[in-house]
C-alpha cells in the first residue's frame, strides 16, 4: 500500500472527500516529491499535484503513476486548478492541516475555493507516527551516515579546538559520507556550556578535562536521523564519571520500558525515576524522547505529558541527560523503533564513555 491509499484510508475513517496539503512535509509524504510550491490534492477519488515551471519535470518524475502532476501559471493559477480537481473529485467535506496553516491563509483558502475547510492535520500526525518499513530503512541509513561522520571526528577533537570548529567537522563528513543535509542544526557544546541542553556552537575552546557534548543528525531521503555522544577530553573526574554512568543507566531503564501500547510517560518514567534515586532529579527537565522522521520532532512522544499508549512502528528518541547549571551536563542520545513486545534500537555507536 502506498502512501495515496493510506491517505485515503484515513479520510474515510474520518469522513473526509478529500485533504488539501500545503505542508511541505506531508506533501512529500504523500507524493514523494521534496516539495517546495504549490499544491497536493488527495481526495478518495483522485490525487493531484499542482506546481509551477520550476519543479514541473521533476515532479512529473518523482510521483506516483496514481497522482496527476499539473502546472499552474499565469493563465492557470493555482487555486483555479484546485478548484477544477475539487468538482472533478466530487468533495463536498474537504479537509486542510489547521495546525500548519497562518490563522489568515486558512481564511484566505476558504474565501477563495468558495467552502469551509475541516480540521485534518490528524490524518498526517497519526499516519506518519507509524514509520513503514521503507520508510524506517531511510532513517537507518541517515543514521549510519551520522555514526560515521562522528567516527571521523572523534580523534580530531582535542585541547584548543572550538565548538564551531568541532561541529564544522560533523557536518563536513554527514555531506561526505551522502547527507541531504542537517537535519537540525548541530549541537556542540563543551566545558560550562554541556548543561544547556540546547546550547549553540561558538568559539569556546576545548579544554583539558572537558566534557563535549554532540547532538546532530544526516538526513537521507528526506528522513532524519538524530543522535548525541558526550565525550571527555584528556581526563574526567569521579563526579563526571558517576553522572554519565547514572545517565546512561536512565537511558537504558527506559529503553528497556519502551514498546508500543506502553503510554509515552512510563518509558519517560522509567529513566526518570532512575535520575530522581540518584538525587538528580530536578537536573533532567526535559522529556525522554520524541519522534521523528520527515520532521526532527513528531508526535508522540516519550514524555511525562503523554499519557496515550506509543503505537506500533513509531521511531521516538532516547535521550535523558544530566545538567548541572554553570558546572557541566551529560545527555547520551539514541534512537529506537517501538515493536509489540519491546524495541529496536537502532543507534550502533558505542556509547560506553570515550575519554579522548
Amino acid at each position: 500500500m502506498n502512501n495515496i491509499a493510506r491517505i485515503r484510508e484515513k479520510l474515510a475513517e474520518k469522513n473526509l472527500d478529500a485533504v488539501l496539503v500545503t505542508g511541505e512535509k506531508n506533501q512529500r509524504y504523500a507524493t514523494g516529491f521534496p516539495f517546495t510550491d504549490g499544491y497536493v490534492l488527495v481526495a478518495r477519488r483522485g490525487a493531484w499535484l499542482i506546481t509551477d515551471s520550476r519543479y514541473i519535470e521533476a515532479a512529473g518524475k518523482a510521483a506516483p503513476e496514481s497522482v496527476c502532476v499539473q502546472l499552474y501559471d499565469r493563465e492557470h493559477p493555482a487555486l483555479e486548478l484546485v478548484k477544477a480537481a475539487l468538482a472533478q473529485a466530487g468533495v463536498e467535506r474537504l479537509g486542510a492541516e489547521e495546525e500548519g496553516l497562518s490563522h489568515s491563509r486558512y481564511l484566505a483558502l476558504e474565501k477563495r475555493l468558495g467552502r469551509e475547510l475541516l480540521p485534518a492535520q490528524s490524518v498526517f500526525s497519526e499516519l506518519r507516527a507509524q514509520k513503514t518499513e521503507e520508510e524506517l530503512q531511510s532513517m537507518i541509513r541517515a543514521q549510519r551516515i551520522s555514526e560515521a561522520a562522528l567516527a571521523e571526528t572523534l580523534p580530531l577533537i582535542k585541547p584548543g579546538m572550538t565548538e564551531k570548529e568541532v561541529a564544522a567537522e560533523l557536518v563536513y563528513r554527514m555531506l561526505r559520507h551522502g547527507s541531504e543535509g542537517n537535519s537540525f542544526d548541530p549541537i556542540v557544546v563543551t566545558g560550562v556550556k554541556t548543561s544547556m541542553p540546547h546550547g549553540v556552537p561558538g568559539d569556546l575552546v576545548i579544554q583539558k578535562g572537558d566534557f563535549v557534548t554532540m547532538d546532530f543528525g544526516s538526513l537521507c531521503d528526506g528522513y532524519c536521523s538524530d543522535m548525541t555522544r558526550t565525550v571527555a577530553v584528556g581526563s574526567v573526574t569521579d563526579e563526571m564519571r558517576n553522572i554519565y554512568d547514572i545517565v546512561l543507566k536512565a537511558q537504558l531503564a527506559g529503553i528497556a520500558a519502551a514498546k508500543a501500547s506502553v503510554p509515552g510517560k512510563d518509558i519517560d518514567g522509567a529513566a526518570r525515576k532512575l535520575i530522581a534515586d540518584a538525587g538528580y532529579g530536578a537536573y533532567f527537565g526535559h522529556g525522554f524522547g520524541h519522534s521523528l522522521g520527515l520532521d526532527i520532532h513528531e508526535a508522540p512522544s516519550a514524555s511525562p505529558a503523554n499519557a496515550v499508549p506509543m503505537p506500533a512502528g513509531a521511531v521516538v528518541s532516547a535521550e535523558p541527560g544530566i545538567y548541572l547549571p554553570g558546572r557541566f551536563g551529560v545527555r547520551i542520545e539514541d534512537v529506537m523503533v517501538l515493536r509489540e513486545g519491546g524495541c529496536e534500537v537502532i543507534t550502533k555507536a558505542p556509547k560506553e564513555l570515550i575519554v579522548l
